[in-house]
C-alpha cells in the first residue's frame, strides 16, 4: 500500500494529498488512517470501507 493518496478534503474543499499516519491488520482487513497534509483532517478506512465524508 502506498504512503499517500489523493482525495477530496472536506475541510480544504479541494483535492489534497493525504498521508498514511497508521495502519493495522484486523479480522475485517487492513485499517488505515489518513491525514490531510494541509489542514490535518483525518479519516480511516478498513478494506474498501472509508469514513471520509464529502
Amino acid at each position: 500500500m502506498s504512503l499517500e493518496t489523493e482525495q477530496h478534503c472536506p475541510e480544504c474543499e479541494t483535492g489534497q494529498t493525504f498521508y498514511r499516519t497508521a495502519s493495522t491488520t484486523l479480522h475485517l482487513g487492513e485499517k488505515t488512517k489518513w491525514a490531510c497534509a494541509d489542514c490535518g483532517y483525518a479519516f480511516a478506512s478498513v478494506g474498501d470501507i472509508t469514513t471520509l465524508s464529502a
